[in-house]
């Protein structure tokens, strides 16, 4: 381990649940019987995994990069709340918003599936705060034509504003009588 790096992970802190607050651009999804299978988990073998969080230091919240059903199970069920005490484990990132929404994708990613129309919107917000195709697809693990549906599925005519299109035809006007 490199002397002057540190892991999150190795500085998890216990955060009272009231002070962690949901990201508005998480478009991972979790269906009933998974979300019963982590309670479950969490149940039987208590938080193994601290969820990552950013700290707001003008709000004083943490907001929640990645673990936002570990949360939930928390806020949901009164018996694992009580038994931790309120708290949850934290790995505090100390990053800018779109390094945030990279990492929450690519915590995903590494695990499951995503609702494509959630992740379409952050293309879409990684585009509109000026970050390039090139920057979105390194960053997310996606491939350019990947990318390019999801981009697709906006709609938005400016995600591909600075696209230069062939000249493959040219529209003729037809006289209609």
């Amino acid at each position: 381990m490199s002397d002057s790096y540190v892991s999150p992970v190795y500085k998890v802190i216990a955060v009272p649940v009231e002070k962690i607050v949901p990201n508005n651009y998480n478009p991972n999804a979790v269906a009933p019987p998974e979300m019963k299978l982590l309670y479950d988990s969490i149940k039987e073998d208590g938080y193994t995994m601290p969820i990552v969080c950013y700290y707001d230091e003008a709000s004083d919240q943490y907001v929640i990069v990645d673990g936002f059903h570990r949360y939930r199970v928390m806020k949901d069920f009164p018996d694992i709340y009580e038994r931790e005490g309120g708290k949850l484990p934290v790995s505090v990132i100390d990053k800018p918003l779109d390094h945030r929404m990279a990492s929450t994708i690519r915590h995903n990613r590494a695990r499951g599936s995503h609702d494509v129309d959630l992740m379409s919107n952050i293309i879409k917000e990684l585009h509109e705060i000026g970050r390039s195709d090139a920057w979105i697809a390194k960053h997310l693990g996606m491939d350019r034509d990947e990318l390019l549906r999801l981009k697709q599925i906006t709609g938005l005519t400016a995600l591909f504003k600075d696209v230069e299109f062939g000249m493959a035809w040219k529209p003729v006007k037809e006289d209609v009588e």
